[in-house]
């Protein structure tokens, strides 16, 4: 049945139709080869399956990377693989099931595939004997992160997430729907991935992708892990790209709001100077969430807020879930600004 799509989401539809047209350069990650020696490719047998990972550095801290649709650790990652602290991280990019060099079996979509790759990912760690981990998930990564997050909570130290969404709009099919048929995509986009899949291998899991990932809408609200949310206890940063064709501002916030810690009043429940700023302003310069990014704050009401004292949450001890807003950054925000990603990711994990 066809959905009417309202100005926003026809303005989307556009952007994703644009960045799939011939001649647009969308950034993609290195091949392997360029990532360099220190970083090691192997295949371990968990849950019935083989999953491939790419594994790099040397550090304490375990960070898994969760790719996207029909990603893997190489076509997604390749910045965050070459360039993250190895002293600091030891850092495992995973192929789930199905995508990237997991294969057999081939990728299936059962209304429980997020749990099952959440399993999956969580397991893959432990047989590889680290004792906690934290997640960075890009798009349906980052569902997969936030559900490991929440079934998992001892496990995980660390989320950070972006691209992610919690439900299905009928906005968000209509978007999916517009990439079902991939001979419509640009060629600088499909051919690594024909390359890695073979042409019809590729085709035939992005339109069962679709199917896949349009079952939520008929579930109620949409839901794929709304109700998940605030179970997830740890530390965590949503990521959003002001610009992103794919996944409206409208999900960031949600999973913002909704994560435990962030679900009392205004933004985690912080009083503010009075006359200074609001609640959720404070959330930008908090000292206790300093990898916030809010644009909403001068001078003046940074002044303000350290003249009030100390953050109420560190003294409370509570996570509260954190927004980082990159103006300019679309879905693909961890490739096209790297370096400033990598910054996040860093000053967040640590």
């Amino acid at each position: 049945m066809a959905v009417a799509l309202g100005p926003r989401a026809a303005r989307r539809l556009l952007l994703l139709v644009s960045a799939l047209k011939p001649g647009l350069h969308v950034p993609r990650a290195w091949p392997a080869a360029s990532f360099g020696s220190s970083v090691t490719s192997a295949k371990v047998a968990v849950n019935g399956v083989h999953l491939h990972y790419l594994r790099t550095g040397e550090g304490e801290h375990a960070v898994l990377l969760l790719p996207g649709m029909l990603g893997s650790g190489e076509t997604d990652f390749g910045p965050q693989l070459k360039n993250l602290n190895k002293q600091l991280f030891t850092v495992v990019a995973w192929d789930p099931r199905g995508y990237g060099h997991s294969r057999p079996p081939d990728r299936d979509f059962p209304v429980e595939f997020f749990e099952r790759d959440a399993k999956d990912a969580v397991d893959l760690m432990k047989t590889l004997q680290f004792k906690k981990v934290s997640l960075l998930g890009w798009s349906d990564g980052g569902i997969t992160a936030l559900i490991a997050a929440a079934k998992y909570p001892s496990y995980i130290n660390k989320v950070m997430v972006w691209g992610a969404n919690a439900y299905v709009t009928d906005e968000d099919k209509a978007i999916y729907e517009g990439i079902r048929d991939v001979s419509k995509w640009s060629e600088r986009t499909r051919k690594p991935l024909e390359a890695l899949y073979g042409i019809d291998y590729f085709a035939r899991t992005c339109e069962k992708w679709v199917d896949g990932i349009n079952q939520f809408k008929r579930l109620p609200g949409g839901n794929i892990c709304r109700h998940l949310l605030p179970l997830v206890q740890c530390p965590t940063l949503v990521v959003h790209g002001e610009r992103d064709p794919l996944v409206p501002r409208s999900h960031a916030d949600f999973i913002h709001q909704h994560v435990r810690g962030s679900r009392h009043a205004s933004f985690g429940g912080h009083a503010a100077p009075p006359g200074a700023f609001s609640a959720a302003e404070h959330v930008g310069l908090c000292p206790g969430l300093q990898a916030v990014h809010l644009r909403v704050l001068g001078p003046r009401g940074r002044r303000a807020w350290a003249a009030h004292g100390p953050c109420p949450c560190t003294a409370r001890g509570r996570h509260p879930c954190r927004l980082h807003l990159m103006p300019e950054g679309k879905h693909n925000l961890h490739l096209r600004f790297a370096d400033e990603f990598n910054k996040l990711a860093e000053d967040f994990l640590q």
